[in-house]
């Protein structure tokens, strides 16, 4: 881990979403050095499967060496924030650095998006953001340190990155265009810039959306604290980039990342909007001029073979079947169908909700909780542990409708069925 200097004993940092997490984590980083910590959260009383609260929060900056001044604040509601912008400032004196991390996330594409959901990831990335920003300039002006850190991603506009989740997409990158925006119209007074991180990174919400197993393909939310704290120590003429969170540490002279994996020497999930997964290339290559637009639908090209195709799904399905057992359908309590392109394709079902779980060709009984459209060659590789499921989806070979956090616990599954494939 990066050694503590001290240099924000005595500052403020105001931190939305601090209740758990990433932004937890950040001000605990901070708190060591003696910095007084703003939670500007929601959370006042524990919940079930998302554990920790403001007050919960406070102990532990306390605990850390520093000040806590717990906050209840939607960063919906534009009068939380300004009433804790001001308590702060009457509490501390001023504020020397605002992280934008409060968040929501829906991976849905747009069919399944409801309005109420797309509402709320446009006013509390976007419009929170903006707001709480909006309130703690007057008082970063003052600051001799001045940063506004907002966790949010390099603005990258290929479309892989929008059509499958398009209102999500365009919520987060509002964030990012704050960033933009805010690093030109305030340059020399506030440093300005975003935080996101090259993989996924275990925290309770990962949990939730991921399932159980997911951990073991994170790193620790250590690395985002760290490289934002690299930030912190950064003039304020460091304005206007989209760090990631590995690269700024490298610079920083970290070269054992192992530290960070929560399973060291374990394969990590890529995160969303950086094209630097393994399909990459083949992406950037459809892209060129001229080329076949190969993630687009459209008939694949006939491809000799000498036994068909169904075959071979036909035997994935069999050894999946032979696979199955009352633990794995009672940790997965889900029914999932497939809808297969291709000369051979068509529909299959997995049911991992009822009795011992039963897999078989066309619809199943009840209705699906998750759909996954894909070629039959895809399915194949996916179940086989040649097609990482998280790649598939972001290069657009996988199409999911329906619950996403239940189609992502397949991928434990998959992992466990890998070698008999």
């Amino acid at each position: 881990m990066l050694p503590n200097t001290g240099k924000l004993a005595g500052c403020t940092v105001f931190i939305t979403g601090a209740s758990r997490g990433i932004g937890k984590a950040i001000a605990l980083k901070a708190a060591k050095d003696g910095a007084n910590i703003v939670i500007a959260a929601k959370t006042t009383q524990s919940h079930p499967k998302l554990s920790g609260t403001i007050y919960t929060a406070a102990e532990e900056i306390e605990a850390a060496g520093g000040r806590a001044l717990p906050c209840v604040v939607d960063v919906r509601d534009e009068q939380q924030i300004n009433d804790a912008v001001e308590k702060a400032v009457e509490k501390f004196g001023g504020i020397d650095i605002l992280v934008n991390n409060a968040s929501a996330i829906s991976l849905t594409n747009t069919l399944e998006t409801p309005t109420k959901r797309v509402d709320l990831m446009m006013s509390v990335n976007t419009r929170g953001t903006y707001l709480t920003s909006k309130a703690c300039i007057p008082f970063l002006k003052k600051s001799k340190i001045a940063h506004i850190l907002n966790l949010s991603p390099p603005l990258n506009l290929n479309p892989m990155w929008f059509k499958q989740h398009c209102a999500y997409t365009i919520a987060k990158y509002g964030m990012s265009m704050c960033v933009l925006g805010m690093a030109e119209e305030f340059r020399g007074e506030i440093a300005v810039n975003a935080l996101w991180p090259r993989t996924a990174i275990h925290t309770a919400a990962m949990d939730m959306l991921g399932g159980s197993g997911v951990e073991s393909q994170c790193r620790k939310v250590d690395i985002i604290a760290d490289a934002a704290y690299s930030i912190f120590k950064k003039p304020k003429s460091f304005t206007g980039n989209f760090v990631i969170d590995e690269n700024i540490l490298k610079e920083e002279g970290i070269k054992n990342f192992d530290i960070y994996a929560v399973k060291p020497g374990q394969p990590l999930l890529p995160d969303f909007f950086l094209d630097e997964h393994p399909d990459v290339a083949v992406i950037k290559q459809m892209e060129s001029p001229g080329a076949i637009p190969e993630f687009k639908e459209e008939k694949p090209q006939p491809q000799p073979q000498s036994k068909p195709h169904y075959g071979a799904v036909e035997e994935t399905f069999r050894i999946v079947k032979d696979s199955l057992s009352d633990d794995v359908v009672k940790a997965t309590q889900a029914i999932y169908q497939f809808e297969l392109s291709g000369e051979d394709g068509g529909t299959w079902f997995l049911d991992l909700k009822n009795r011992g779980g039963t897999v078989g060709h066309g619809e199943p009984s009840d209705r699906a909780d998750v759909v996954m459209s894909m070629s039959t060659d895809d399915f194949v590789k996916m179940f086989s542990g040649k097609l990482k499921p998280t790649v598939a989806f972001m290069s657009g070979k996988l199409k999911i409708k329906g619950n996403m956090a239940l189609a992502i616990k397949l991928e434990k599954l998959m992992n466990q069925m890998n070698s008999r494939l």
